[in-house]
């Protein structure tokens, strides 16, 4: 931790000793304390001092204050959340904290409250429903409760992170029913709902996010509307590059012209005469490849660096091939970078 941040820690657990405030006062300063730290951890050592501080408020919460303890409760949920790690142990002890919380927030706190924590669960559910340890239906209404009270009108920031949740959940579903098709209309529809509230100039981060993950959505449906859904998708990324410049936020920018990359490799380069083949939008895909792999080996990021090598050895072997097939419609060796939000 910096100095700073470690003073100001020592300073609010020795406030917290100090017998001149009560136990919820104290409780609720150190509450502050861990939501500072959250805020824009600088490692994740920070997130896991910010556990502690929660865990020692909850010691001090006195038993006359449920509604209290339950804030405190919630909130910790969010760090575990946001720790990185390997297993789903910080998600499992976030998903307890949540439940724990809700019974009390949904009689004593306020819609907001309740609101936020639905959103998060939906989060903790999602990922460990990734894991194989709790049901995608089940974080879907989640997202879908908390849209009770986080509307379009009230809530344009929160309706929008909402419907992007909840499009990402539609497509994490396994496509192999005849559901498919419509869970995946469903989660170009929650995109472009979502893009409905939120604009370039008020919610550039919303914005980007969700024209991302419309390009990814569409570059991946299953449709005989291929080509079409792929023009669309390069949209929906330069959109999304609007704000996520390489300047202001590389890995970001990296992230979405990877996907560009993938959705140029399946265009023909004349979409009103697709047998001439793409041998430009191959050159157009291996360079926005080679820049995407120059930012993430710069950011460490270096799985996502090797899998833009491979992309690139792949393009060079079909540039080098005398018979360019039409790849329209394939993904096979790409990678999708969609975005998770807390």
């Amino acid at each position: 931790m910096a100095i700073g941040v470690e003073e100001q820690v020592n300073a609010a657990l020795a406030a917290a000793e100090a017998e001149t405030a009560s136990p919820a006062d104290r409780a609720e300063m150190l509450m502050e304390i861990a939501i500072g730290l959250q805020v824009k951890p600088r490692s994740p050592q920070e997130l896991i001092v910010a556990v502690e501080l929660y865990e020692r408020a909850l010691t001090l919460c006195p038993p006359e204050q449920p509604l209290l303890a339950a804030r405190i409760r919630a909130r910790k949920a969010t760090a575990l959340q946001a720790l990185p790690e390997a297993g789903t142990d910080s998600l499992d002890k976030a998903r307890e904290a949540l439940d724990e919380a809700l019974p009390v927030i949904r009689t004593d706190g306020a819609p907001e409250e309740l609101a936020e924590i639905e959103m998060n669960l939906g989060l903790v559910l999602q990922s460990l429903a990734g894991a194989g340890k709790a049901r995608i239906t089940d974080a879907i209404s989640a997202y879908q409760r908390a849209l009770r009270t986080f509307d379009r009108a009230r809530f344009p920031k929160e309706y929008a992170i909402l419907q992007n949740n909840l499009a990402t959940a539609f497509l994490s579903i396994p496509f192999a029913d005849e559901r498919a098709k419509m869970r995946e209309a469903l989660a170009v529809q929650a995109f472009e709902e979502g893009l409905k509230v939120v604009n370039l100039i008020d919610h550039p981060a919303e914005y980007a996010m969700l024209q991302n993950n419309l390009g990814n959505a569409l570059q991946y449906a299953s449709s005989s509307h291929a080509v079409e859904n792929n023009v669309r998708a390069l949209e929906a990324y330069d959109e999304a590059l609007k704000v996520r410049t390489r300047e202001a936020m590389p890995v970001a920018y990296a992230n979405t012209i990877a996907n560009k990359a993938n959705c140029v490799w399946n265009l023909p380069d004349d979409p009103e005469n697709q047998d001439a083949g793409n041998r430009q939008n191959l050159a157009i895909a291996a360079r926005l490849y080679a820049e995407a792999r120059e930012i993430f080996n710069a950011a460490g990021e270096q799985e996502k660096a090797r899998i833009m090598a491979e992309a690139i050895d792949q393009i060079s072997r079909e540039s080098l091939s005398v018979a360019h097939t039409n790849r329209t419609g394939s993904a096979n060796g790409h990678r999708r970078e969609g975005d998770q939000v807390q």
